[in-house]
């Protein structure tokens, strides 16, 4: 049972990122270079905006752009703090899979703007905002459904690798908007919404919710025991997908006697849990910085291709050196390869996910494994601005090394973090609290993914330079914004080693 929800929870938030992606991917196709394509076939004054698909087709496209991710983003981000109430006092499955359902649904309705012909801006507002707002059921749902079946132990591997989900989505969505986008780009949408409606449908014929509902023991997540002094006790409670001898789930064929049903912590009671202030407000700036490339990326790549190829070098205070390679391989890259070069971000996200669970759980550092990968990651995109495009080779280990970066601690604070906070030793056991406190965390990083790419719209006018400078100062404030959490953390690495040599009286 384990196995399935992880599997399951896998495969649906894949397909929730899977329908995301496609926007990005066909930006660069509502508003391409039309002057590459040849003459204009229906001999029109305006020669240049001749292929775009209206509204796009106007100086101000950047900024439409933008209105489309923040009409999004605003209404995830506002829908997202609503959304963890509700998880906590509906049934996740239904909830779960009627949130995919819709969201199918309104993806698909985008994609079917380009077979309708519709060429009014609010028409695409408005499935945006409401696709926005069902896309909030996701998150919330499927964090309480793997925190409902596994205890703390090595929370942070099993969920580093179980939140790559995020980064298969992404890659999946990009490679199957990029297979229509030159075509029919409606196919780009039309098909991801079909696939999530699918796995929503699943989800809901398939997916156990808790272990009581089985007749399974839930994990214990803050039991004080001898096993956790021995290390032959907690390993022999060890097994197949168990993390660790506090987390086992034991099931049986004998009927438990039903237990009371706590009560679903307020908003406010979750916000006095200690850390989800800090870790809410660092995944602002996180979250900022990740879904600026997510949406941005490939557009960026192909401006600066198109850039490079129309000058052959950049100018000085442009976004590089004057002495910078003019070979860039860029300039051929068009919105399907751009979109497929974009995907090597997501694969370097899949690794710090991996990596920032891995090293969390060994240390017990989370707040300290995003802030040494945040203070890493502002140089990384600095480099990546001025020396990423210089080759193929470097592009590739450039976006690598940032998705690592970028992704690892967005990664842990929403899987592991979340999950540990929302099952606190403050609650006392009560598990109730663990949709609400997602929400919280992920509600308030919502808000930071709605910024981003309003402020990547707004200033990538006066040049690509400006929009890393804006990422790198995120990367710093969300560092800073642990930093209570980290001395803690450090405090407490220095009181334990003291007391391990005997240096502290008992």
């Amino acid at each position: 049972y384990r196995g399935l929800t992880l599997v399951l929870t896998f495969l649906c938030y894949a397909s929730y990122h899977l329908s995301r992606k496609p926007i990005s991917i066909v930006k660069s196709q509502l508003h391409p270079n039309c002057s590459a394509l040849g003459p204009n076939p229906r001999n029109d004054s305006n020669s240049s905006t001749w292929c775009s698909w209206a509204p796009f087709d106007g100086d101000n496209y950047k900024e439409l752009f933008g209105a489309l991710d923040n009409a999004f983003l605003v209404a995830y981000a506002i829908g997202m703090f609503i959304s963890g109430i509700f998880g906590e006092r509906l049934p996740l499955r239904y909830y779960l899979s009627g949130g995919m359902v819709l969201s199918g649904l309104f993806t698909a309705l985008f994609g079917l703007g380009y077979f309708w012909d519709i060429h009014v801006l609010w028409y695409f507002i408005v499935v945006q905002v409401c696709n926005g707002l069902v896309q909030t059921t996701g998150w919330p749902a499927v964090v309480a459904c793997v925190g409902n079946w596994f205890g703390k132990g090595k929370r942070g591997l099993i969920m580093g690798i179980w939140n790559s989900h995020t980064s298969v989505g992404n890659i999946l969505g990009s490679l199957i908007a990029g297979a229509w986008v030159s075509s029919a780009w409606g196919l780009s949408f039309v098909v991801p919404g079909i696939i999530i409606t699918t796995v929503g449908i699943i989800c809901f014929f398939f997916l156990v919710e808790y272990p009581e509902d089985v007749d399974c023991s839930p994990p214990l997540h803050h039991v004080m025991t001898t096993s956790e002094k021995d290390p032959e006790a907690v390993a022999s409670h060890e097994g197949p997908l168990s993390l660790s001898g506090q987390s086992s789930v034991d099931c049986s064929s004998s009927p438990k006697e039903p237990a009371e049903e706590p009560e679903a912590i307020s908003f406010l009671g979750a916000l006095r849990i200690p850390g989800v202030v800090e870790f809410s407000l660092c995944l602002l700036f996180a979250k900022l910085v990740s879904y600026t490339f997510l949406y941005w990326l490939p557009l960026y790549i192909v401006n600066v291709g198109e850039f490079w190829g129309q000058q052959g070098r950049r100018e000085p205070g442009k976004g590089a050196s004057p002495h910078s390679s003019p070979l860039s391989l860029t300039a051929h890259f068009g919105a399907k390869e751009a979109g497929d070069l974009s995907t090597l971000f997501d694969v370097g996200g899949i690794l710090g996910g991996i990596f920032a669970g891995l090293i969390s759980d060994y240390t017990g550092g989370r707040a300290t494994t995003c802030c040494v990968m945040l203070v890493i990651a502002a140089p990384m995109l600095f480099l990546y601005n001025h020396v990423g495009q210089n080759g193929i080779g470097t592009s590739i280990a450039m976006l690598i090394i940032c998705g690592a970066l970028v992704n690892g601690p967005y990664a842990l604070i929403t899987t592991a973090v979340s999950a540990d906070l929302g099952t606190h030793e403050s609650l006392k056991g009560n598990a109730k609290a663990l949709s609400t406190v997602t929400a919280i965390i992920d509600g308030t990083g919502s808000v930071g993914a709605a910024l981003g790419p309003l402020l990547a719209g707004l200033i990538s006018p006066t040049g690509w330079n400006n929009v890393f400078y804006m990422l790198i100062a995120a990367d710093v404030l969300a560092c800073l914004l642990l930093a209570r959490v980290v001395v803690k953390e450090a405090r407490g690495w220095c009181g334990y080693m003291a007391r391990k040599r005997g240096y502290v009286r008992p």
